[in-house]
């Protein structure tokens, strides 16, 4: 029997749902990657390497496209909220589980439907605000165990959901009639500028890392490029992801994270998340998927 053709909006969610399932399942390597470099570098290190390299991935794309070349002040500000959302992700990893850490950072959806209300006037009603309050509480059931056998490194996760919030808000407002090329590159780069200057810093105040870039091995400088790379990668698929389908259809999918997330934390470090953990993360889901079907029917 011959398959009818789909029609060309259905192949095209179609193929953006592909894109950014691939994107969910790539996302969590770079977290492994930046686990391994953790064991001799600061998690600010790892986070500007990151961004230096992800930028010179990225810079022909840019030049490429004559739109995207003029930065803007939001992408600064852009770029200072994902650096540190990520220098707070790294401290986490630097002793915590990779899909411990990834659970408690699915509170962000519900920390960005709050700050829209708050911050740009968005409306939401009792039943998405019971599902924000209901994804904390699993948050907590998360934390709990967490904090007990890693301490206050368990929170650095919330901060990382918190900035990284903070970043999709102001992305949101700076992707409307804008680059998505230039969006990405500029925020990585203002990201790496930002923390370029942080490693100087520490480095003038609490002294020179204990590694510096003379220091690093090559199998760290391979690390490092798969880093920049990788990420490069999963940050263009998620944007072409995102002009194929709506975020109401692309929202459960980001939850594919957690899958990718365990895997490779059991194959890398032998690492496997305890019952609470998995009790929390259903919970976080749960209430996360519910206010993006309230959202996604609020805008039918």
């Amino acid at each position: 029997m011959t398959a009818l053709p789909l029609p060309d909006d259905t192949r095209e969610r179609a193929l953006g749902v592909s894109l950014l399932v691939t994107a969910m399942f790539i996302a969590p390597g770079l977290d492994v990657i930046a686990k391994l470099l953790l064991d001799r570098l600061t998690p600010m290190q790892v986070a500007a390497g990151r961004f230096i390299i992800q930028t010179m991935v990225l810079a022909p794309i840019l030049l490429w496209q004559v739109r995207a070349r003029r930065p803007a002040l939001g992408y600064a500000v852009a770029g200072v909220c994902l650096g540190t959302a990520l220098v707070c992700l790294n401290h986490a990893l630097a002793v915590m589980p990779v899909a411990n850490a990834i659970a408690i950072f699915f509170v962000e959806p519900l920390i960005l439907t709050a700050m829209g209300a708050l911050f740009l006037g968005e409306r939401i009603g009792w039943r998405r605000v019971s599902a924000i309050v209901v994804g904390l509480l699993g948050a907590l059931v998360v934390l709990r165990p967490n904090v007990a056998a890693y301490g206050t490194a368990a929170l650095f996760p919330l901060g990382t959901a918190f900035f990284f919030a903070l970043y999709m808000l102001v992305t949101r407002a700076m992707s409307r009639g804008g680059s998505g090329a230039g969006l990405q590159f500029w925020s990585g780069a203002f990201a790496a500028l930002t923390l370029s200057i942080g490693v100087a810093v520490q480095s003038a105040f609490w002294g020179a890392p204990e590694v510096g870039i003379g220091g690093l091995t090559g199998r760290e400088w391979a690390l490092f490029a798969a880093l920049g790379m990788l990420a490069a990668l999963s940050h263009r698929l998620i944007v072409l992801a995102l002009s194929r389908i709506e975020a109401g259809i692309a929202a459960p999918f980001q939850y594919f994270e957690i899958v990718s997330a365990v895997i490779l934390g059991w194959l890398v470090f032998g690492d496997f998340p305890d019952a609470m953990t998995w009790v929390g993360t259903a919970i976080i889901v749960g209430a996360g998927l519910y206010v993006f079907e309230r959202t996604r029917r609020a805008a039918d």
